[in-house]
């Protein structure tokens, strides 16, 4: 089982976003036996999934 510990919400500062492109986060998972995995997903998804620090990340979406 992972768990997010920590997000971070990268400042694009004057580099600006491909049209059509979204806004992405990356993510710190640890699992029980502190090994530690990280991912880049899109801001929107997280917050579609109500997913945050201290939540259990979804088994099928981890890559």
């Amino acid at each position: 089982m992972w768990k997010i510990v920590q997000i971070f919400d990268g400042e694009y500062g004057c580099e600006e976003l491909a049209p059509g492109e979204k806004p992405k986060v990356s993510l710190t998972l640890e699992n029980e036996d502190s090994e530690q995995k990280y991912l880049t997903v899109e801001d929107e998804w997280l917050t579609e999934n109500n997913l945050n620090v201290g939540d259990i990340w979804p088994k099928e979406s981890l890559r």
